[in-house]
């Protein structure tokens, strides 16, 4: 035995050695651990009031919130998105509404400007008088212009195609003066003193030289400053009477008259359209049926303006009772047809005519005449004291024809 308390020939035990663990190491580019959020027990159905969920079919469904705060309603969440989802479109139209509406106007403005300097322009010269109040004389004139005038247009026969050349066949002035207007015809056989010949003869044999001469002519003889002057043909008279969808004339008889063609079987109101109105104020031998009876128009010319200015006279209140902007567009259309304006009359005035006579009913005076004969010619002479103060209505005096 050694010492020590060991024996020599018992076996020693082996060595133990201590190796340390070796350190571990992160891992690379792992990601972090999920952390579950802790479920509330009564979140969950079945659970027990210690707080434990219980077993049930499927998955756990997440019970109704706290009964103190009030339910959320899905039909106020259905009618908010509804309202975000039509907002921007409501207030893209509110938008545009006005920039539509100015568009509309200016389109308006540029057509009118384009119908209007389309129109025939007569350059009168110094025969127009420049208005400088509140007060405007119009010369109306109806040209007997056969120009556009076939075989195959209505009534061609009384019209009378083929005649070459333009002739006033009626001549009216038109005051306006504010919301009043008056009216009053000028016979084309009123015998007056031709400006440009110095001679005198009949008023419509002055349109023959010019319009402007007509225009000097009724001013030198009847003292009427004219400053604007307005032609319209047969083709767009029957145009514009048309495009209105006719004029309602009243016959207090049937009437005709062979050489316009205007027939009107029975008494009444008849609804003339363009050919038939054509025919009605051209009449000169206008004849009456009464109680079976031809009965010819004893005033013969009077009777023929009367007609005239009544048919005016509807047809401004009718035009100017319009606010359909395309029954007004054709009518603008058909009398860029064939009328004939001074240079002066631009959009301004037309506009302001028409708002003068918009509901207005014109009063219709007549020019006091006398019949009378010129060597082989049926004239009629103006009666000066009596067309005085009628003259003076229009801002004129009676001349001194020759």
């Amino acid at each position: 035995m050694r010492d020590g308390g060991t024996n020599e020939g018992s076996p020693s035990p082996p060595r133990q050695y201590f190796v340390p663990a070796p350190e571990p190491t992160p891992a690379q580019d792992s990601p972090a651990p999920r952390v579950e959020p802790p479920v509330a027990p009564s979140a969950v159905r079945g659970a027990g009031a210690a707080g434990r969920p219980t077993a049930g079919r499927g998955r756990a469904t997440v019970a109704p919130a706290d009964p103190m705060q009030p339910p959320h309603r899905r039909g106020r969440r259905t009618g908010r998105r509804l309202a975000h989802a039509f907002r921007p479109k409501f207030r893209w139209l509110w938008l545009y509404l006005p920039l539509l509406i100015l568009l509309g106007i200016v389109g308006g403005v540029v057509w009118g400007l384009v119908t209007v300097n389309g129109l025939y322009r007569v350059d009168l010269g110094s025969a127009i008088t420049p208005a400088t109040g509140r007060a405007v004389n119009y010369l109306l004139v109806g040209s007997d212009s056969r120009e556009g005038i076939t075989s195959d247009t209505p009534n061609a026969g009384a019209i009378g195609p083929g005649v070459a050349g333009r002739r006033s066949d009626t001549i009216i002035v038109l005051r306006t003066d504010g919301p009043t207007a008056t009216m009053m015809s000028i016979p084309r056989d009123l015998w007056v003193t031709n400006s440009k010949t110095g001679r005198p003869g009949r008023i419509n044999a002055a349109y023959n030289d010019s319009p402007a001469n007509l225009v000097r002519t009724v001013t030198a003889n009847l003292g009427i400053p004219i400053n604007h002057y307005v032609e319209v043909d047969f083709v767009s008279f029957s145009g514009m009477v048309d495009a209105m969808g006719g004029i309602e004339i009243t016959f207090p008889h049937p009437a005709f008259d062979r050489n316009s063609g205007l027939r009107i079987d029975t008494a009444g109101t008849h609804l003339l359209d363009g050919t038939a109105a054509l025919a009605y104020v051209r009449s000169r031998h206008y004849t009456e049926v009464v109680d079976g009876k031809l009965v010819a128009d004893p005033t013969a010319d009077l009777g023929r303006q009367q007609r005239q200015q009544n048919f005016i006279r509807t047809v401004l209140h009718d035009v100017g009772a319009t606010r359909n902007p395309w029954t007004l567009a054709k009518i603008a259309s058909a009398a860029a047809d064939g009328v004939r304006v001074d240079t002066t009359l631009g959009l301004g005035e037309i506009w302001s005519l028409g708002r003068n006579l918009s509901g207005a009913d014109p009063v219709t005076v007549v020019l006091p005449t006398r019949a009378a004969r010129k060597g082989a010619a049926s004239v009629l002479l103006l009666k000066a004291d009596e067309a005085a103060p009628v003259l003076a209505g229009f801002g004129g005096a009676p001349g001194a024809p020759g």
